[in-house]
């Protein structure tokens, strides 16, 4: 395959999900709360972004990290070779577990933007055995690059918020001292393992930092990219896509020089959100020249996207609703892709409507997790027959990660592992 098809399968959250190349998400926005699009994202925008313009940001960025200067930093390795080129999650496989998780518990981690907390669940019992305090607005279970820690991310959402991030120790499944950020909506990690790359979303930037000790090392403004939420890394480790969940559109990161590289204005009626890589490297967004290719219609309020243990397929939450402030019982269901043919092969509803969010798969491959968003609760899915098992958190669980999980390293965000 040419270099030029890089393959990134990009699904975005609000208007539509699909593609062969990137795979985007997307969840239309004409009903109910929304009454379009633009409306929606600009009620978004208001509540995240308190209504500052590009320029805004820019100056916010040097006034609290001091100027935008290029950064380089410590190049300790090449990431890891691809063991499968025809997969690249071949890694990943049911059971095939690094040495680096020896001692971890099997756990399911919750983050709670309504109770503020992590709520612990054993999945041998399907039970709530443990929860503590994790920032004022915890967002996402973000497994380290080393796959030693776990951190949760907090963003400045919650009243009287401060972004945070806060270490958990997977071998004892219990939290470490917070370490204070201005804004962490998400984090990703480099493939090579030397950056973590802290997603600030309300302050529309990526801020490398040390992945262990969360030093800043250098930012790069995204001033055009409003609600910078999701990515995904280009096979040869180059360059990564965000998505840009206000502005409708995606955004091109250069990772060795620190700089963004591309754009891309997606079709009317998006609000992209999860963005993940097809197995073989074919893109429904073409990487290099970033232009959209196709789309493929799923569920109703299309939001996160998880591949299969064996890399054939792909599963992607439906929340069951456009409305920004949600609703319970909503037309929640679960589509399962294809990864070959691009095609649905199986939809999956929650049964008496729910809100699938966010999670993914067990590491042998049998139980899809996701947060109940919007109804307070996780659900625990039979990869199998899609039938639905479900335990009450409470409040509205969001960004939850299955621990331990198959692979050699993490890029970050509920576990995008290679």
């Amino acid at each position: 395959m040419k270099r030029r098809l890089i393959s990134l399968l990009a699904l975005a959250l609000c208007a539509a999900a699909g593609s062969d190349t990137i795979f985007v998400g997307a969840q239309s926005l004409t009903a109910n709360f929304c009454i379009s699009p633009a409306i929606c994202a600009a009620i978004c925008r208001g509540a995240v972004e308190k209504g500052r313009s590009a320029e805004d940001f820019i100056k916010l960025a040097a006034f609290e990290l001091g100027p935008a200067e290029p950064f380089s930093v410590p190049q300790a390795h090449m990431p890891p070779p691809l063991v499968n080129p025809e997969n690249l999650y071949s890694e990943t496989d049911a059971d095939k577990f690094s040495p680096a998780v020896a001692g971890a518990l099997p756990r399911i981690y919750v983050p709670n933007l309504i109770t503020g907390q992590v709520d612990v669940i054993d999945p041998g019992t399907l039970t709530v055995i443990d929860h503590y305090a994790a920032g004022a607005s915890p967002q996402h279970i973000v497994p380290s690059w080393d796959l030693q820690t776990l951190w949760v991310t907090g963003d400045v959402s919650g009243a009287g918020a401060h972004g945070s991030l806060v270490p958990i120790d997977p071998r004892t499944g219990k939290a470490g001292t917070p370490v204070k950020v201005d804004d962490a909506y998400n984090m990703y990690f480099t493939p090579d393992g030397t950056s973590a790359i802290v997603v600030a979303e309300a302050m529309r930037r990526l801020e490398f930092r040390d992945p262990h000790t969360m030093e800043l090392q250098g930012y790069v403004n995204t001033p055009t990219c409003s609600g910078i939420n999701h990515a995904d890394f280009s096979r040869d480790s180059r360059y990564a896509i965000f998505t840009c969940e206000f502005g409708s559109s995606l955004v091109k990161i250069d990772i060795e020089k620190h700089e963004v590289a591309g754009a891309l204005d997606l079709s009317t009626g998006h609000m992209p959100q999860d963005i993940r890589i097809s197995p073989d490297g074919v893109v429904l967004v073409n990487g290099e020249t970033m232009k959209e290719v196709g789309f493929i219609p799923t569920g109703v309020g299309t939001h996160g996207l998880y591949p299969s243990r064996d890399g054939r397929r792909l599963y992607v939450t439906n929340r069951g609703t456009h409305s920004l402030v949600g609703a319970p019982h909503g037309a929640g269901s679960v589509s399962v892709l294809d990864f070959r043919t691009r095609e649905i092969v199986g939809t999956w509803p929650i049964p008496n409507g729910g809100s699938p969010d966010m999670g993914n798969v067990s590491a042998d491959g049998k139980t899809l997790w996701v947060s109940g968003r919007y109804d307070g609760v996780v659900y625990a899915i039979d990869t199998d027959d899609g039938t639905v098992r479900s335990i009450p958190v409470g409040g509205m669980p969001h960004g939850l990660t299955v621990w331990p999980q198959p692979g050699r390293y993490s890029l970050g965000h509920t576990g995008n592992m290679r």
